[in-house]
């Protein structure tokens, strides 16, 4: 009964000086800024002594150093959970993007990214990755323990969207905020999102 199933609580990492600036940051490895720890800080409060049976991390700095402020010990630094490869765009915003290509509608999320110093990914392959974070979890979820995933907006965007069993580009339907904190769980058998955004 669904009632008997865990959740997948997700914190996204603090705001960085890139994320401030609309900066596509993926494989670089920027800390947060003092706001971003401040942010991440904060979270000690929402998940002290709440029992995690599995807490992954993403192995960049950021997400790293969030864990630490928000009180989790990761069980493991999880490369699947690194953030989504820009490839060229890495470091450029959207409005840097749109001029290069001179497309004014121009999404990271409509277009394939092009290779730079990094190959770069498609969605489907980052929507790979989180499915294999969820398998992860699920012996945990499916025995009605909780597992915590600390990593970065878009990675856990489209982690949501393969919860929900839609593709990973569906993502870009639901924002995340710098330290923002979110549950996913069930309504009996149906996953869903259960807080967001928090």
């Amino acid at each position: 009964m669904s009632e008997s199933r865990g959740q997948v609580w997700l914190l996204r990492h603090g705001d960085t000086e890139w994320a401030a600036a609309g900066k596509h940051t993926g494989r670089t490895d920027i800390p947060l800024s003092p706001a971003g720890e401040t942010a991440a800080g904060a979270r000690a409060a929402d998940l002290d002594g709440h029992p995690f049976a599995l807490t992954l991390c993403s192995p960049l700095a950021r997400a790293r150093r969030t864990a630490e402020l928000a009180g989790v010990t990761p069980d493991a630094i999880d490369p699947d959970l690194i953030e989504w490869d820009y490839g060229a765009w890495e470091g450029l915003t959207t409005a840097q993007i749109r001029e290069q290509l001179d497309d004014p509608a121009w999404t990271v999320w409509d277009d394939l990214v092009r290779p730079g110093e990094t190959p770069g990914e498609t969605t489907t392959e980052v929507g790979v990755r989180a499915q294999r974070v969820i398998d992860r979890c699920m012996p945990e979820v499916m025995a009605g323990k909780d597992c915590l995933l600390v990593a970065h907006g878009h990675l856990l965007r489209m982690l949501t969207a393969v919860w929900l069993e839609l593709p990973a580009r569906d993502g870009r339907l639901w924002a995340l905020s710098a330290g923002g904190l979110s549950v996913l769980g069930w309504e009996r058998t149906q996953p869903v999102i259960s807080r967001w955004n928090v």
